[in-house]
């Protein structure tokens, strides 16, 4: 398995609002994304994002370091989204030795071989998609989704994408999925952020055949 950029872009998506019968402001600090596909099932692993078009200071939400770890032959977790100068950390829980490595764009990594207990860090300095792979485990595959924006959360297993503390104003919501239909750019929402809390729905266009992590057992280890 090799990995490679699966294209930085922007999904397809319908927002049904749930607020007042479909008004068009939502008033939310924090905001409440439920990610569905076309027929109506949740979708984890989504990546929601907030693109704000207002001027503010945003140096005090500063990039936060993270994990990705290799545990039972897996990348854990599947997706995750980190701001733009953020470190992840890939920590080595197994008995046995990984190789992480990505070939994509916005970030080339290599770390070679290393085993239980220990951990390397990357500094994402670049927005894009960079899929992992694991030169020892070709069922190990994974995906970090590296933003500019301010606001970045990925689906969990309820399709809920739950962002905290959402300055007031206007922004452009995206969504980004490993499995999207649509790999370019063909919607955009606005969404105008007042005070208080709120919900929406977001509908995806998703490919019928989704690919997944496998197990170290269905890839016969």
């Amino acid at each position: 398995m090799i990995a490679t950029d699966t294209g930085f872009s922007r999904l397809h998506f319908i927002l049904l609002l749930v607020l007042w019968g479909g008004a068009t402001a939502l008033w939310a600090g924090d905001l409440s994304v439920s990610v569905i596909d076309d027929q109506g099932e949740l979708v984890e692993h989504a990546v929601v994002v907030l693109h704000p078009l207002f001027d503010d200071d945003w140096s005090t939400l500063e990039p936060q370091a993270s994990l990705m770890k290799q545990r039972g032959a897996m990348f854990r977790p599947f997706v995750l989204a980190v701001g733009t100068g953020s470190t992840v950390s890939f920590p080595n829980l197994d008995e046995f030795r990984h190789q992480v490595y990505s070939y994509s764009k916005a970030k080339r990594i290599e770390l070679r071989l290393y085993g239980m207990d220990e951990s390397k860090t990357v500094l994402f300095d670049r927005a894009g998609i960079v899929a992992l792979g694991c030169n020892i485990h070709d069922n190990m595959l994974a995906y970090i989704y590296v933003s500019d924006d301010p606001y970045h959360v990925v689906s969990d297993a309820q399709g809920m994408a739950l962002i905290r503390d959402v300055r007031p104003g206007e922004y452009e919501m995206t969504i980004w999925h490993p499995d999207q239909k649509k790999r370019r750019q063909s919607h955009m929402q606005s969404l105008s952020v007042l005070a208080d809390s709120a919900a929406v729905a977001a509908r995806i266009e998703m490919r019928s055949s989704r690919r997944q992590q496998q197990s170290p057992a269905s890839a016969g280890y």
